[in-house]
């Protein structure tokens, strides 16, 4: 993407910010937003650092995603400041000096040291610190007043254009990455062999990509967090499912697809799974309860186990007797932007309150209705997984399942595909089919 593009939609993100950080600083009586990058965490009882993971109310701000020690100072009525660690250091690389289309909007100070900070920051009693425990310097200890953080959690489910090109740009490298990842698949890769191909394609290792990759052949697709990859492939090998998103700038897109060794009848179900998702991408418009768009999944996915002979009862009564939950045990999808799971998925508003899930759907992470800016994800599933199916049958439940056609389908694991999805004033703009059709 053309950094000219980023440069004329960053200044009204900025603004949009602004605007935020003074509404909550209004809430909580504080002067100034102070918010630390991150500093880096070592092991327990070793010299060893984890892999530095920035602060994510930092990176709203700025694409600076390697730089522990900063700070930055928002003040409502002046430019933001920033303040940039840049240490003098032989042993590790140095962040680079701050440069680029967003550099010029900010007032920045490079230092040195990190305690260097302490005579930059404004009083300590007028500040609101936004950061994890980790981050304190000094006096300058992040305490999170609650009205602070409540008002803008809720308002970063509301993406600016900036935000939606950069998400935009991430789902370019993660599709690139996901292509990749499907020819070392059809050339006979191991799970290990296909995320290397995967990392290679994407420019990203497993510290830079927004989560885990999950590369799963067969019967591994029915661990829905499977991460172990597997350094040969199993023989034969039968299908293959793979969840893994890219970064660009902090933001993440998160990308799941399945495929069939063959044109076979698994083949046909990911089809019909597919068919069923754009069905649902469809539904993520202003004023939608996404609940709802959770539970016409269980519907539309019982109808395709309906269809293939797996279930004998309708999707209405799969839906009401829970059996459809053995199938499809999580939730629809997720808020994603600065983080793959994004913040305030059950905020009832930006004063608190929490909208809670339908009975019986525990694991769904996001209640809110959805408005114009919101980005979510939409991942229907369809999986043979032992442990569930057997409470099923625990349950007296068993009678709804024809248990051949379920031994038939189990070796090839499961099925989830996923797309981001931004909620526009009209039709669902989809990140993900646009980049595969780029």
């Amino acid at each position: 993407m053309s950094s000219t593009v980023l440069s004329s939609l960053y200044p009204q993100h900025l603004e949009t910010l602004q605007t935020r950080a003074a509404e909550a600083l209004r809430r909580s009586g504080h002067d100034h937003l102070v918010v630390p990058s991150g500093n880096v965490h070592y092991h327990a009882f070793d010299d060893r650092d984890y892999p530095f993971a920035v602060n994510p109310q930092f990176k709203a701000w700025l694409p600076l995603t390697q730089a522990p020690g900063s700070w930055l100072v928002i003040t409502p009525g002046t430019r933001p400041k920033l303040i940039f660690l840049q240490p003098h250091d032989y042993w590790h690389v140095v962040p680079a000096a701050p440069a680029g289309y967003w550099a010029e909007h900010f007032d920045i100070e490079v230092i040195r040291t990190a305690d260097a900070a302490i005579r930059l920051l404004p009083p300590v009693f007028r500040c609101a610190i936004v950061g994890e425990p980790h981050s304190a310097l000094g006096s300058y200890v992040p305490n999170n007043p609650e009205p602070v953080m409540q008002y803008l959690e809720y308002h970063r489910a509301f993406k600016t254009p900036y935000e939606v090109e950069m998400m935009r740009q991430a789902s370019r490298i993660g599709v690139r990455a996901h292509r990749a990842a499907e020819r070392a698949f059809r050339a006979g890769a191991s799970e290990f062999g296909i995320h290397l191909a995967y990392c290679q394609a994407a420019g990203q290792d497993a510290n830079d990509l927004p989560y885990g990759n999950i590369v799963a052949l067969n019967e591994h697709a029915a661990v829905l967090h499977y991460t172990h990859r597997d350094r040969l492939p199993p023989a034969p090998v039968r299908s293959f499912l793979i969840d893994a998103g890219a970064s660009f700038g902090g933001y993440a897109s998160d990308i799941t697809r399945t495929y069939s060794a063959a044109d076979d009848e698994f083949a046909a179900m990911i089809r019909a799974v597919d068919a069923a998702q754009l069905e649902l991408c469809d539904m993520v418009r202003a004023g939608t309860d996404y609940a709802h768009i959770h539970l016409q999944a269980h519907r539309l996915l019982a109808g395709v186990l309906r269809d293939f002979g797996i279930l004998k009862v309708s999707p209405e009564e799969a839906l009401a007797r829970g059996v459809s939950s053995a199938f499809f045990p999580h939730g629809i999808g997720h808020g994603i932007g600065l983080q793959v799971h994004d913040v305030a998925g059950f905020a009832a508003s930006d004063a608190g309150g929490t909208i809670e899930r339908p009975d019986g759907h525990p694991y769904l992470r996001l209640t809110r209705t959805l408005a114009p800016g919101m980005v979510v994800t939409i991942e229907p599933g369809i999986y043979f997984i032992d442990m569930l199916l057997d409470e099923l049958k625990a349950k007296g439940q068993g009678d709804a399942v024809d248990w051949d056609r379920v031994d038939a389908f189990k070796p090839y694991g499961g099925i989830r595909i996923e797309d981001d999805v931004v909620c526009t004033d009209d039709a669902p703009l989809n990140l993900t089919r646009e980049a595969f059709a780029a």
